[in-house]
């Protein structure tokens, strides 16, 4: 140091420009040495000056980084990493308050006392500093720099109400993380800064910071050492922290240095508290809004002058007590402690015999336990190390691979990746030591690409837990008034300034949840409704045009454009007059909901219309009159299907006239039902069940039964008239369609009902039923079926049944109920047999016929009997409940032939009644009973009147 050298101590509260200052000084000499307390503000510095000289004269040199280029002139360093002897013009130090700290102090301390620039040294630090330097440094001049703004306490707020532009400061990561999350939630997200992260990750997370992505900042005390940002407030979230041995409270010069951060340039900032940090005293938050701290007393230090001769000797010289009464012994740090447990290790302690490898192994214990796992495992680490460079001189290349391969993985939580950027510190720190490895630049790039990598994962972990873009963006725009973007695709999926937000259906807009919660999703939602405003429109229009075929409604009454639910039916004044509630999200306007709730009813209108035309022309018929009149209102009312037994006394009212009238609007008067069979059709019947379902309230509507059936299972616990409203009938364990159930009736009017029939093949035919399922339908209706089994009637051979060729007749064959006609269907059947029942009895008669004719199996006696099961029916009781179910008119019996078969009658098995003559009469004393009149729907009427006309 010459003797025209400047030493001066540029000390002041934050905010000041001090480190400005000194960068801008050091740039007026030819060389320089700046120390850093940060490895991130080394970075941040190293920048600055590099925008200012370019990088081929800035050298960046950190424990874990080192960039020296052939022609440096200006070295930016960790005050651990400043060169010693370099000579340079220039030298500065920031953050001198630092002497104090008992992990790092004695770092400090030993550049405040030994470390000079060739005509100029600065000293940046805080106020408390003055009392030791100028004891200490005699020849120090004092330079005093005002802060720049106000710093204000501002007490206590929730974390919910924190002001935009803040910094909320924790002291664990936990905490940390915690907050971070929290923020996201109610604000949209938070950048988050710890003094673990590499600079590459810090950097990133502040750019989200500084470039408005964010709106808020987590960060650890790290904040405090100079990191120049734009804070406008500094919120703490506890006023204690764990310092490495103990959790202690903070004092107020480092609640200052923190709190300073806030308000940057001619900007004012505030300060206070959050969470659980009670408030601050009022005499600790005056202090610090004036800047008046306890002075220093003490400093750290250890002796610099180490004795290399051996372990104990070196050992002994680290604790050296310091001679003056303005320091004092630096408690053990981690690589002194390091030393001591090396020591105990044998093989070490041979292996340090001289002086260079004493040396060596202080280098070695000097690497920092960025792992923080334990002392004893880092020692272990240190140990390992230590014996490579022994023996060999460098530490070899295949066990480095090794170490770095485990880590270059860039997958893991945030947790994972945080350990694998604290592990490859390590090889970084090593592979910066000149001599350690074979091919420095090689892993001094491997490092850093590893590090690089696990870093922007980290960063990319960070950003998608605890920054959500969507809605910082949006909250951003939104304050700044400006008109936000919003597109919606072909799939609904609205993106508002190029971020997804969630999916217009219909027209509704359904926010994307799988970040949104709280505060957070009414932040979107508001956003994202105010620039749809104008796709409402557009849609609505395009609504209003669309056909009537992308239109439909839902058997529980939904009404849907597409894929999309636009609104409802609702109850109105009449059950053919059905209303519609529309969904439409109130930020659409009332013009978009008046313009869809018109298009929507005139959809349902004109569905009504046209599948109920026939209904509705009754209805509009002027000339009906009278009872026929009344009778139409009854069907209109009852959507065109009554059963019979509730409207019996209705229709015997009814005349020739009115009935003719009333069937030209396609009334059938049927045996069990009066409805109208085009309403049958499974469109019509869907409709009806919903407006139906409507008309009576229900919660839940019912859903129609498959189309095409014949039969179906009986719905139990169905409410009063579903099976009506379905156009079935139920009897027994099925429902049979009531269309059907008049075709039947057709048939068993032709039997004898009082002596006993059996099923025919048309019978089964047309109900789609096997014999089983047939007799349990009869019973339903109100028949007795009584089961009996018999030896079967096989077929003639087919030499038989030929006709003789002289025009002899053949013997008669009668088929029998389940025989092979009992699959085919009638010509006006309207639909197969019930799919429940595949394979009916014909099926079972086809194959033993065709047994039959090829003969019988192998092994089966031929000459055993084959039995088969039949039912007999006869008329029985009355349903429960009388007459009131459709059953008969005329005294619970079915109409038709009841009368028992003459003597002598053949039966349909082709034999005759024993003890019956055919053509016997029978005779009364009784007067002729009154005629009976032509029931008009009867079937047979026509025919009838035409023999009675004969007679």
């Amino acid at each position: 140091m010459t003797a025209s050298s400047r030493v001066a101590a540029v000390l002041g509260p934050t905010n000041t420009g001090k480190t400005h200052y000194a960068i801008e000084r050091m740039l007026g000499h030819r060389t320089g040495v700046i120390g850093l307390p940060l490895r991130l503000l080394a970075r941040e510095v190293y920048d600055r000056i590099v925008s200012v000289r370019g990088p081929s004269v800035v050298a960046l040199v950190t424990g874990e980084e080192r960039i020296v280029p052939p022609r440096t002139q200006y070295w930016v360093c960790t005050v651990e990493a400043m060169p010693e002897g370099m000579g340079c013009d220039f030298l500065a130090v920031d953050e001198i308050q630092l002497c104090a700290d008992p992990e790092r102090g004695h770092v400090f301390t030993d550049r405040l006392l030994r470390s000079r620039g060739q005509h100029e040294t600065l000293f940046l630090g805080s106020d408390t500093m003055r009392g030791p330097i100028a004891a200490l440094v005699p020849e120090a001049q004092f330079l005093r720099r005002e802060r720049m703004s106000q710093l204000v306490y501002s007490g206590a707020k929730k974390i919910s109400r924190m002001p935009a532009r803040s910094a909320i400061v924790g002291f664990s990561v936990d905490n940390v993380y915690a907050i971070a999350e929290l923020i996201r939630r109610q604000k949209g997200g938070a950048a988050v800064v710890m003094g673990a992260l590499s600079p590459r990750t810090r950097n990133a997370q502040v750019d989200l910071y500084q470039n408005g992505d964010v709106d808020y900042l987590v960060a650890t005390d790290a904040i405090g050492m100079g990191l120049n940002l734009d804070i406008d407030h500094v919120a703490f979230s506890a006023l204690t922290k764990f310092d490495g041995r103990r959790m202690r409270p903070l004092a107020p010069n480092e609640l200052a240095q923190i709190a300073g951060r806030a308000g940057r340039g001619m900007a004012s900032g505030t300060f206070g508290v959050t969470g659980e940090a009670r408030p601050l005293d009022d005499g600790v938050a005056q202090a610090i809004m004036d800047h008046r701290f306890t002075p220093l007393k003490k400093l750290n230090w250890r002796s610099a002058a180490l004795q290399f001769g051996s372990i104990d000797a070196l050992i002994r010289s680290l604790e050296v007590a310091p001679d003056s009464e303005h320091l004092v012994k630096a408690r053990e740090a981690d690589d002194l402690g390091a030393l001591k447990s090396l020591a105990q290790v044998d093989e070490v302690f041979a292996r340090a015999s001289d002086a260079a490898s004493v040396r060596l192994l202080w280098d070695v214990c000097r690497i920092p336990d960025f792992r923080g796992i334990s002392q004893a495992e880092h020692a272990g680490l240190l140990e390992v190390i230590f014996g490579h460079l022994h023996e060999t001189g460098h530490v070899p290349d295949d066990w480095l691979a090794r170490q770095i391969k485990r880590i270059d993985r860039p997958d893991g939580d945030i947790d994972t990746l945080s350990k694998r950027l604290a592990y490859i510190r390590t090889w970084t720190y090593v592979a910066q030591r000149r001599g350690w490895t074979r091919d420095e630049s090689h892993w001094r790039g491997q490092t850093r690409a590893v590090e690089d990598r696990v870093s922007d994962a980290l960063h990319e972990r960070l950003t998608q837990r605890f920054v959500d873009r969507r809605t910082s963006v949006l909250l951003r725009r939104l304050k700044q008034k400006e008109a936000l973007l919003a597109e919606v695709n072909d799939k609904g999926e609205v993106t508002v300034e190029g971020e997804f937000v969630g999916r217009l259906e219909g027209f509704r807009f359904s926010a994307d949840k799988s970040a949104a919660a709280g505060a957070e999703e009414k932040a979107v939602k508001a956003a994202s409704l105010q620039a749809l405003a104008p796709h409402f429109h557009l849609r609505a229009d395009r609504f209003y045009n669309a056909p009537d075929t992308e239109i439909d409604y839902t058997e529980q009454g939904g009404l849907m454009w597409g894929e999309h639910a636009v609104g409802k039916l609702v109850a109105g004044a009449e059950p053919l007059k059905p209303l519609v509630e529309v969904f439409v999200d109130d930020a659409a306007g009332p013009d978009v909901e008046q313009k869809v709730q018109r298009r929507l009813q005139h959809f349902i209108d004109r569905k009504v219309a046209a599948l109920f035309e026939p209904l509705l022309a009754l209805q509009r018929d002027e000339a009906l009159s009278g009872l026929a009149r009344g009778f139409a209102f009854r069907m209109v009312e009852a959507m065109g299907i009554l059963p019979r037994a509730d409207i019996a006394q209705e229709v015997k009212d009814l005349d020739q006239d009115a009935r003719g009238a009333l069937r030209k609007h396609g009334i059938r008067f049927g045996q069990f039902t009066v409805f109208m069979p085009l309403l049958l059709k499974p469109a019509p019947t869907r409709l009806r069940l919903v407006l139906w379902s409507l008309a009576k309230g229900l919660q839940e509507f019912p859903e129609a039964p498959p189309p095409g059936l014949v039969t179906v299972p009986t719905v139990k616990d169905a409410p009063e008239g579903y099976h009506t409203m379905c156009g079935y009938r139920a009897a027994g364990e099925r429902a049979v369609r009531i269309d059907m159930l008049e075709r039947l009736a057709d048939l068993l009017r032709a039997e004898d009902s009082r002596g006993g029939f059996e099923a025919r093949p048309d019978m089964l035919s047309i109900t789609g039923t096997t014999l089983e399922q047939f007799a349990d339908l009869m019973q339903g209706l109100g028949y007795k079926g009584e089961r009996g089994e018999r030896v079967k009637i096989k077929p003639a051979p087919a030499a038989a049944k030929a006709a003789p060729e002289s025009g002899e007749s053949a013997p008669e064959t009668v088929a029998d109920a389940s025989g092979p006609e009992a699959n085919t269907a009638p010509a006006e059947a309207e639909t197969q047999p019930d799919a429940e029942s595949p394979t009916g009895t014909g099926a079972e008669d086809r194959a033993e016929a065709a047994e039959t004719e090829t003969g019988a199996p192998a092994g089966i006696d031929t000459d055993a009997p084959e039995m088969e099961v039949f039912y007999t029916f006869t008329w029985g009781q009355r349903p429960q409940g009388g007459r009131g179910k459709g059953q008969p008119r005329s005294g619970g019996k079915p109409q038709g032939k009841g009368k028992p078969r003459a003597k002598g009658s053949p039966r349909r098995d082709g034999k005759r009644e024993p003890g019956r003559d055919q053509g016997a009469k029978s005779f009364s004393a009784r007067p002729p009973r009154p005629e009976k009149k032509i029931d008009p729907d009867n079937p047979f009427a026509a025919a009838l009147m035409g023999l009675k006309d004969k007679t």
